[in-house]
């Protein structure tokens, strides 16, 4: 009895049968997924706002929703790894902390671009509008395709009170008086004003406290 017992859980029963094989395939990779996911929900690191990083203002966020839409992030990730190769490269590595905000997260993994976590202020307002215009008028060997058009896009009129709202729904600290005044700050402005402005803020307000994780923890 012992023996058929032992032969009903052996390895061999789950490799030639399929069914089992499956089953307790899902349960172990569900149970490993779980002890990895769950405590981050719970770390202080991963839930809390990292020092100096504040929600987007009505004008990046609108500009980040133009990103999303043009497939900028389909090439441009936005994840500094802890390499330091990259640290050399882009700058401190990026901290959790810095994208609580971020909904959903464009971490990406594909750089058919560089990474631009940390892109915010390396260059001029005006760089950042020929390059969106024609990229090979700055960088000649670039693939990237131009939106002129953007220019020409006025935001005024767009929903932002309304994605404002939304967000705070999730938990992000969006004051009355900030949904209040935001269509007030796009008044004017173009869809190149609004992605210039989300780029130029891309990786400042953590910059300081990743600097000093990186001198803290160091990298590989």
């Amino acid at each position: 009895m012992a023996q058929e017992n032992y032969k009903l859980f052996s390895h061999k029963t789950l490799e030639t049968n399929i069914g089992w094989l499956i089953v307790f395939s899902v349960l172990v990779i569900s149970f490993a997924g779980l002890a990895q996911i769950v405590p981050l929900f719970f770390q202080h690191s991963t839930t809390v706002a990292t020092e100096g990083v504040k929600p987007y203002d009505s004008l990046r966020l609108v500009g980040r929703d133009i990103y999303i839409r043009e497939g900028c992030v389909s090439c441009h990730s936005q994840q500094v790894r802890m390499l330091s190769s990259e640290v050399q490269r882009y700058g401190p590595y990026s901290l959790a902390g810095e994208s609580v905000y971020d909904h959903p997260f464009l971490w990406g993994s594909k750089r058919t671009g560089p990474d631009l976590a940390r892109v915010g202020q390396r260059y001029s307002d005006d760089w950042h509008r020929v390059h969106l215009r024609d990229p090979r008028a700055v960088v000649k060997e670039s693939n990237m395709p131009g939106y002129p058009w953007l220019q020409h896009n006025s935001v005024e009129g767009v929903n932002v009170q309304e994605r404002m709202q939304a967000l705070r729904r999730i938990g992000v600290p969006y004051t009355d008086e900030e949904i209040a005044a935001a269509p007030e700050a796009l008044k004017g402005k173009t869809e190149e004003d609004a992605l210039v402005a989300f780029l130029q803020g891309l990786g400042v307000a953590g910059r300081e406290a990743a600097q000093r994780a990186v001198l803290e923890g160091g990298v590989r």
